[in-house]
């Protein structure tokens, strides 16, 4: 990918287990973007994980890392799975994930829940719940417990084992990730949510206060409400309608957001985007990716649920190459697909059928060509 090309530099990343299947239905549709809507991007495939491993001694081999540094945005399948045991845990870290998220700062992740009227007999929650719901959790994707120092494990002198990870936050940690929440409430309903555990933890106090403090000098004019993540995660699941925007830091966010998937279905239909800082041209590097794991259990069969991967592609049309029209159409795509009755196993009511992972591709690909014809009759 020239660096002298003013096209959106796309690095598109299986990965592992159902990465590559469902990666794959996503590419599909870039290329649909790409051919009849002009979306301006080149697009760079790339290894990572056992393969590349077997062959090149990393999972994050040098052409992979080369692509990814390139990109604009990076489209990730999934990591994970029983291949990991064929890897050494020190070449494993080397090319981690949150390696990855901290190479390239990308310190807020944007999970959007959206409860589809199409799914509400096959949800786990009740359809009267699900009416309306229509929310985005921002997690602080880049400190916290997953990154702080000290940690490990150590023997204690009376012979037990002791394992140990700090939490902790600092005033610019928490700013940024707040200011990205009150930032995307001014363009929605004006409602942020700051979740903690302010009750006990000391960093929570700090997550607080500093929030507060960023309302009262920036964003007076969006609402503010704070829950304890306890009572968030039962908020979530007894009125999710409620919320607008949710921030929150990295393990509680990590942990409601896999709550808030009963919001919208399956955990297969959920999307994600982290972003990191915008740089002096306007741009910010992008990880698009399902919040859904690699799955290894159905890995190979062809029947992962490719939605969340797809929805991932919406959040790039809308948030790097800036076409919110074609994010639109796409995520209208899918729910017209979704209406005329695709499923695939993990959203399939008894008894109906079961498209496979590249039947699912077929359908979003079909409802995309309808969808447009009708926007431009």
């Amino acid at each position: 990918m020239s660096t002298q090309s003013n096209m959106i530099k796309v690095a598109v990343v299986g990965g592992e287990g159902i990465g590559p299947e469902v990666t794959a239905q996503s590419r599909r549709v870039l290329d649909w973007f790409a051919a009849k809507r002009g979306a301006p991007m080149t697009l760079r495939e790339a290894q990572y994980g056992l393969i590349p491993y077997l062959a090149t001694g990393k999972v994050l081999p040098e052409d992979t890392a080369e692509a990814m540094d390139e990109a604009d945005a990076i489209l990730w399948g999934a990591t994970g799975g029983p291949e990991t045991k064929e890897v050494p845990a020190a070449a494993r870290k080397a090319g981690s994930l949150l390696g990855l998220r901290s190479k390239y700062d990308l310190y807020a992740n944007l999970r959007p829940i959206v409860a589809s009227p199409a799914l509400a007999a096959s949800a786990p929650l009740k359809a009267e719940v699900l009416d309306g719901v229509d929310f985005v959790i921002i997690r602080e994707l880049t400190s916290g417990i997953y990154f702080g120092e000290p940690r490990g494990i150590e023997t204690l002198p009376d012979g037990q084992r002791r394992g140990f990870n700090t939490e902790q936050y600092t005033t610019n940690q928490i700013r940024r990730v707040a200011r990205s929440a009150f930032e995307l409430a001014r363009t929605r309903r004006g409602k942020v949510c700051s979740v903690d555990k302010a009750n006990v933890l000391e960093t929570s106090v700090v997550w607080r206060e500093e929030v507060i403090a960023l309302h009262r000098d920036e964003f007076s004019d969006v609402e503010l409400t704070h829950l304890y993540v306890d009572n968030a995660a039962m908020q979530i699941v007894r009125e999710p309608r409620q919320f607008d925007v949710i921030v929150t830091g990295n393990i509680f966010g990590d942990i409601l957001s896999d709550c808030a998937a009963m919001a919208s279905g399956s955990l297969g239909m959920l999307p994600s985007a982290s972003l990191g800082p915008v740089d002096r041209y306007g741009r910010r590097k992008a990880l698009y990716e399902p919040v859904h794991g690699s799955a290894p259990d159905i890995a190979g069969r062809g029947i992962a649920n490719p939605l969340g991967s797809i929805l991932s592609v919406a959040m790039m049309l809308r948030l790097t190459l800036n076409r919110p029209d074609d994010a639109d159409l796409l995520e209208k795509a899918v729910q017209t697909a979704l209406a005329s009755g695709a499923r695939t196993a993990d959203i399939a009511e008894a008894g109906t059928k079961k498209l496979s992972t590249v039947e699912m591709g077929d359908a979003v690909l079909s409802a995309l060509d309808r969808v447009s014809a009708r926007e431009h009759a």
